[in-house]
């Protein structure tokens, strides 16, 4: 059951697609009494609610940490910020759901799009705490009978989650630094040249004439139709990224239609707003207005009748190096510095001036919205600002090719962009601390409705070895996403070019293998409004060891997977909390098996090999090896597991929306 309560007057997010009566008008709401905890309007929102020593609390999505958020302090503000080190509070995206479990089961989502404190026995450790600025929101407190419960109901009250084309679960190779057709081309010889298989390529910043959206470098990509079909003619699809800010540049057609058109965010006195990034100067697209929102995403246009099916966007919290307002001021402090004959002035004024550049605050409050007609300061409303981006290319992508699915996800979102596009988890470090991250950060995405996700396998910034990159990947394997994304100026990191590139072959051939399976419980989970990366607490909750597990997790229906995390490790330790078949995909291409009793155990795995955990009395299936998705054979498919076991495969033509189809769905037998 779930129950809305009003707070002052909310800004409309549409994060919820399910009407739900308040139980109180506005009026009233001082005076209502939530079920749980306590809610006060004195200074703000806060809302506080003692927990036991053994509750649980799952949720907030893209947040640091681990499965069960409590003993830290995290705050709902995206941020662009690379170094997740275990400190930050904020990372790129805002995901207001938590889910309370023990003593009482009851989830909470704080639909609230400015910033929000999440402080989860952070300050006193039985100590919940959540407050905002604004006492302006919706609080929906949802009952159920479990947590996984609680979470497939918010699942159906946001809607149904990205579905992206069958495609987008091969393998993409991701740089910085890719700035010509050829560049391209050496990537798709590498990988083809060593057999391994490759789908994706995805196109930074330099495919763009000086950084500008919706442009081609007119030097190296002349002809672009052409060169989109000559990689298509081996399977590979061009993925471009787009940004959020718009260079001022007389003469740019996007720069000029969207002055003329009012569609850029503006400063109180309604000039339009000036910041910096990648191009230099420009003006941020204002997202919350909806004719804007629809002018912006037909320019996707530009690309896709030029034969692209996917994109990325980035740089949509928005980023901000600078404002024009925030360099003026450096200026003159810069000036007092040098007319300064005493040279009094402490430098680490100048330090901290430098430092708080980018992404400040203070910027934040420097431009407006106009959304529904109504003047909305940017600060108020900063968590949505990715979510409409891509809600913008989504509902254009709608009126491009209505039955067409397109590869979308963001690095900046909030609650409600999951039913328009995935996320990868932004920029991270070539670091096994943030492999590990990236583990306990999948079923907690699929909580708030992101299953459509991934991070940069190896690491974007620093420079990846290859025993992290392989590790990385055989955890990547099971994700949706499976990216190798690295930085400018960091070692290269696509797989054939370090020593032995074949050690990365079987790896990547798994994910292949074992598409049919991932992308069938995909589907499942997206029209079923259920998980497809599940806590092992959401399975075994009456396991008090399994309820504790955050380095293991089940994937589907079928399987539990436990990767190897730790540098120099032959193995691991695994608890398994039901009698389950281990599974391993060697690199020569055999599998091995091998049932192993409930209980604690030490399994080896190499680095060029695949393990995961087929639960009693059940399979799944794996096909052949393939290069690319387009080649996958599914009338080949060969179950392993438990015999007499049967899997209800979903498959589809992997690009249009006949989703309900029950053609869709045949049972597979394993013979016993």
């Amino acid at each position: 059951m779930t129950r809305k309560f009003v707070y002052g007057n909310p800004i409309r997010t549409d994060a919820v697609t399910v009407f739900i009566e308040p139980e109180k008008t506005e009026e009233e709401v001082q005076e209502v009494k939530i079920p749980y905890g306590t809610v006060s309007l004195n200074d703000g929102f806060e809302f506080v609610y003692q927990m036991d020593a053994d509750d649980i609390v799952y949720g907030l999505g893209e947040a640091n940490r681990g499965i069960n958020k409590r003993g830290y302090c995290y705050i709902s503000d995206c941020a662009d910020d690379p170094e997740h080190t275990e400190d930050k509070r904020s990372l790129y995206a805002a995901h207001n759901f938590i889910v309370i479990a023990g003593k009482e089961n009851f989830g909470l989502f704080f639909d609230y799009p400015s910033t929000m404190t999440f402080d989860i026995g952070y300050t006193k450790m039985n100590t919940l705490c959540v407050t905002c600025e604004n006492a302006d929101l919706d609080l929906y407190v949802i009952e159920g009978d479990s947590p996984y419960d609680i979470v497939k109901q918010f699942r159906k009250l946001i809607g149904r989650s990205y579905i992206p084309p069958k495609f987008a679960f091969g393998y993409g190779q991701s740089r910085w630094g890719y700035e010509t057709k050829d560049d391209f081309r050496e990537v798709l010889k590498g990988y083809r040249e060593h057999h391994i298989p490759l789908d994706m390529i995805y196109m930074d910043i330099d495919y763009m004439q000086d950084f500008k959206d919706f442009s081609l470098n007119e030097k190296e990509f002349a002809d672009f139709p052409a060169f989109v079909q000559e990689m298509k003619k081996d399977h590979i699809r061009l993925i471009p990224i787009i940004d959020a800010g718009v260079k001022i540049e007389d003469g740019y057609s996007i720069y000029e239609e969207g002055v003329q058109g009012n569609y850029f965010c503006q400063r109180e006195d309604g000039s339009n707003f000036v910041g910096a990034v990648w191009p230099g100067a420009v003006h941020y697209p204002d997202f919350l207005n909806e004719e804007a929102r629809r002018w912006f995403g037909d320019k996707y246009r530009f690309l896709t009748d030029q034969g692209i099916e996917g994109f990325w966007n980035d740089m949509n919290e928005p980023s901000i190096f600078y404002s024009e307002e925030s360099m003026e001021e450096t200026k003159a402090l810069l000036h007092d510095l040098m007319e300064d004959e005493s040279n009094d002035l402490p430098v680490w004024v100048l330090m901290g001036k430098l430092g708080s550049l980018a992404n400040s605050h203070e910027d934040y409050e420097r431009f407006y919205h106009n959304m529904d007609g109504n003047k909305v300061r940017h600060d108020r409303v900063h968590n949505l600002y990715g979510y409409y981006m891509t809600r913008a290319a989504g509902e254009a992508f709608e009126r491009i090719e209505p039955n067409k699915r397109f590869l979308m996800f963001s690095r900046s979102s909030y609650i409600g962009m999951h039913r328009y596009g995935g996320i990868w988890t932004g920029d991270n470090k070539s670091w096994w601390s943030n492999l590990l991250l990236n583990l306990k950060m999948l079923p907690s995405l699929n909580m708030c409705g992101f299953l459509y996700a991934g991070a940069d396998l190896g690491g974007f910034g620093a420079d990846a070895t290859k025993d992290l990159l392989m590790r990385w990947l055989a955890l990547g394997v099971f994700t949706p996403l499976m990216r190798n994304h690295a930085a400018k100026g960091t070692r290269r990191q696509e797989c054939w070019q370090f020593e032995d590139p074949e050690d990365f072959r079987g790896l990547i051939e798994v994910r292949y293998r074992l598409i049919p399976y991932l992308y069938s419980e995909y589907m499942k989970a997206a029209l079923q409004d259920d998980l497809y990366f599940k806590p092992l607490a959401f399975v075994y909750p009456e396991d008090q060891r399994a309820v504790r597990i955050e380095d293991q997790m089940m994937l589907g229906n079928e399987i539990m997977i436990a990767p190897v995390y730790e540098q120099n490790a032959r193995g691991r330790m695994v608890y398994l909390p039901e009698e389950m078949k281990f599974v391993k995909f060697l690199s020569d291409g055999t599998i091995t098996e091998e049932i192993l009793g409930a209980g604690d155990h030490f399994v080896e795995v190499a680095l060029d090999e695949v393990p995961l955990f087929i639960r009693t009395g059940k399979c799944i299936p794996v096909g052949d090896p393939a290069k690319t998705v387009d080649e996958l054979n599914e009338e080949s498919l060969k179950l392993i597991g438990y015999p007499g076991s049967s899997y209800n495969l979903y498959t589809d033509d992997g690009i249009g929306k006949d989703y309900e189809n029950p053609d869709n769905y045949r049972v597979l037998k394993m013979k016993e």
